[in-house]
């Protein structure tokens, strides 16, 4: 008589050990990023149980969250066990916590100083392959009034139309500015054509009496702020 296969489902698990009802019964807090993925794919391959697979596909961006985020659906299903229906649950999973975490900067009013710029516009920026250029308009009180991407453009820079910035400015009854672009490269130094478009601005919005308040270049992991460093 043949021996009955292992099932590695999660439902075929103690319910002790069952993600789903430990974060019922324990709360979110209680659970392992492993366990929080497993419960997305529900189930494993004929040799792993689902929280084995995920710690295999955490291991393999060293446990960091950040990093699967980045990583393609090709990847993910290398794996035995994700095909691509749970590599786009998990891919749509990680893109859900970095938009919350948008979402929660975007309710930070107002401006205060360059960090609270960078909070806002990493999630937007700090990610990306190409560069883009943003700028944030404020009201007298420093609250931002709306943010609006300018231009898009390649690795090697984007164009930036100081008439269309002012006109929005007019338009959303801004008196202050902020510009925000980020460097996919992640250097955090100012070029000879960041300073230039600054400038460009700055004098432009004078006659309108619109100040340019700063000017924030966004990296993954940090930023350089015009005004902290008084280049401005």
């Amino acid at each position: 008589m043949s021996e009955k296969q292992t099932s590695f489902s999660i439902k075929n698990w103690s319910q002790d050990d069952q993600p789903r009802e430990k974060l019922r019964d324990k709360g979110k807090l209680t659970l392992s990023d492993a366990e929080l993925v497993a419960i997305l794919i529900g189930s494993g391959n004929r040799n792993e149980s689902a929280v084995d697979l995920c710690k295999r596909i955490l291991a393999s961006v060293d446990n960091n969250l950040n990093a699967l985020g980045k990583v393609s659906l090709k990847h993910l299903m290398e794996f035995n066990g994700i095909g691509e229906a749970k590599a786009i649950t998990i891919t749509a999973a990680l893109e859900l916590g970095r938009r919350r975490k948008f979402e929660d900067a975007v309710k930070q009013e107002k401006i205060t100083s360059s960090r609270d710029v960078y909070d806002i516009m990493q999630p937007v920026l700090g990610e990306l392959s190409h560069e883009e250029f943003w700028v944030i308009y404020l009201n007298n009180s420093n609250k931002v009034l709306q943010k609006q991407q300018l231009s898009k453009g390649g690795i090697t820079g984007t164009l930036v139309d100081v008439r269309l910035v002012l006109k929005q400015a007019l338009e959303v009854g801004a008196t202050a500015l902020i510009l925000c672009h980020n460097h996919p490269s992640g250097t955090l130094k100012a070029s000879e054509a960041d300073k230039k478009i600054t400038q460009n601005l700055k004098t432009a919005g004078l006659s309108l009496d619109i100040k340019v308040l700063d000017h924030i270049i966004v990296t993954e992991k940090a930023y350089f702020s015009f005004a902290d460093e008084t280049i401005l």
